[in-house]
């Protein structure tokens, strides 16, 4: 099942229908924590949370989701048809490199993180992720170890380790990064 296409529609109806994130967190009988790592495609919801979402939503759970497992064999994504993705209001931009509609047990993503921005903490997920450094310089933090990163350099991490990137340099740092879910597509969230 496409996860991140899964988190986008279920934020879409959501805004369509003006609900708020804590008003459809309460109705479905989640808290809003949770309904905000599920919209940012962070933790992947059970089946009986998406029933309940679906009906917050006013819609059936086959709706919610018809054709996410459908898979082309191949897909071709032009520079020009990339989608940026918004996350948790985070200052960096996400674009996938995807067609969204692939099912997939991977999530290629181009990020920029502008001049001087890092998360706030340094989180962990479940998964796998690889990174390659095109533009730029990072502090990479990684669990209890500080690498720097240059242009060129990749890193393929366990998500489960705490981690953090942080651009001190005065220019836009862009990286590829694809998230690999555990066991598949059932992993829980991408970084």
């Amino acid at each position: 099942m496409n996860l991140v296409e899964l988190a986008i529609r279920i934020r879409k109806l959501r805004r369509r229908q003006d609900i708020t994130l804590a008003s459809l967190a309460r109705q479905s009988g989640l808290t809003q924590s949770t309904m905000s790592k599920i919209e940012n495609f962070r933790i992947t919801p059970s089946l009986p949370a998406l029933g309940n979402i679906a009906q917050a939503l006013g819609t059936t759970l086959s709706e919610l989701l018809k054709d996410l497992d459908q898979s082309p064999q191949t897909t071709v994504l032009r520079k020009n048809e990339r989608r940026e993705v918004t996350r948790d209001n985070s200052p960096w931009r996400y674009y996938l490199l995807s067609d969204e509609n692939t099912s997939r047990q991977v999530d290629p993503f181009m990020v920029e993180i502008p001049p001087g921005l890092q998360r706030a903490e340094p989180h962990a997920h479940e998964g796998y992720e690889f990174m390659l450094l095109l533009e730029g310089t990072l502090e990479y933090q990684y669990g209890d170890r500080v690498i720097n990163l240059e242009e060129g350099d990749s890193v393929y991490a366990d998500g489960t380790v705490s981690h953090n990137l942080i651009n001190h340099s005065e220019s836009t740092v862009r990286l590829l990064v694809v998230y690999c879910y555990a066991g598949g597509v059932e992993g829980e969230g991408l970084a």
